[in-house]
């Protein structure tokens, strides 16, 4: 899928221009050199502007704004004029502005092809495995599910879907109250050294990923918490409770998962946060720090055992070595 307009095969110098005087031009570049040089670089940033009417737009816009500054009067003075350096700046500064916003719209419908396509992509995750038992394929396998096992593989696909959606509203809230901060990090600050077609396929690229990580984060926390790796959280129904019979169980189960999971994928920090704990908690022999904290004091109290023995041993190995002294 092309994303943006195609790239110019031979890019064009403002001094290119056709019907463009020479004498006045050379005046100009003398007289305003900075002035020059931005409406320079502008020319060249418009030539690979994002959109193919935004192209356009903005090199007739550099074109008229340099025509503009050739065709007045005051370029004729012999005295330096105030008068045109305030127009050309102030045609430079609508010029950056247009440029921003293409840079803008660049990221924005990257990271809405992304985040629709890792989205597509989800539902077919959840669709197929759904469609699968449905269907009876798991049968022919030799598979069979009891009821617990059904509804921990339903609690899986509701935290990782809730977490892709929790991932892409994280993205949308981001990008609505700082959009700059998303191209900023993607381009170390340089934001005018990547063409916006490029930046738009990077952040195409970006929003698949953030719904895969969404999706992953949900599923670990699901597990994390039905495995009692961390108790951080209630659990306010089990899936023995609902193979139990208990009523409104099942209720409790979806709006839960489906909350945790959102909260997974909106809150990374947060997600990494309890996987960190509950690395921390447990140790590679499944033991907890209440084990770990349980097996140092016991050894700290027979190091004070041991220690306390042999200060008895000595002062009572002193007492004797005095009564044969005396």
């Amino acid at each position: 899928m092309m994303v943006g307009a195609a790239t110019l095969e031979k890019p064009r110098l403002l001094s290119e221009l056709d019907a463009l005087p020479r004498d006045g031009y050379q005046k100009l570049c003398r007289t305003f050199p900075k002035q020059h040089l931005e409406l320079q670089r502008l020319y060249g940033v418009s030539q690979r502007a994002f959109e193919r009417e935004t192209r356009v737009s903005l090199m007739a816009t550099v074109e008229y704004a340099l025509r503009s500054a050739l065709a007045s009067p005051q370029l004729d003075e012999k005295q330096y004029s105030a008068g045109l350096e305030d127009y050309l700046d102030k045609e430079i500064a609508g010029i950056r502005a247009r440029v921003r916003q293409d840079r803008a719209v660049a990221v924005s419908r990257g990271l809405n092809v992304g985040l629709s396509s890792g989205l597509l992509l989800s539902l077919v995750l959840l669709s197929l495995p759904l469609m699968a038992g449905a269907w009876g394929w798991l049968g022919h396998l030799g598979i069979t599910l009891n009821c617990s096992d059904r509804w921990t593989l339903m609690g899986v696909f509701l935290s990782g879907g809730a977490g892709a959606f929790g991932a892409v509203f994280s993205v949308l809230a981001r990008l609505r109250n700082s959009g700059d901060e998303l191209t900023r990090r993607k381009t170390n600050g340089h934001s005018a050294a990547v063409v916006p077609g490029q930046m738009a396929r990077s952040m195409r690229h970006e929003g698949v990923y953030r719904v895969v990580i969404g999706w992953v984060l949900g599923i670990a926390v699901f597990l994390l918490l039905s495995a009692e790796f961390a108790q951080v959280i209630e659990i306010p129904a089990a899936t023995d409770d609902i193979c139990g019979g208990r009523e409104e169980a099942s209720t409790s189960f979806w709006v839960f998962w489906c909350a945790i999971g959102f909260l997974s994928g909106f809150n990374e920090r947060w997600t990494f946060g309890l996987l960190n704990r509950s690395s921390r908690s447990y140790g590679a022999d499944g033991r907890d720090d209440r084990d770990s904290r349980d097996d140092r004091d016991s050894r700290d109290g027979r190091d004070d055992e041991d220690s306390t023995g042999r200060g008895r041993r000595t002062r009572a190995q002193a007492s004797a070595t005095e009564s044969k002294s005396t």
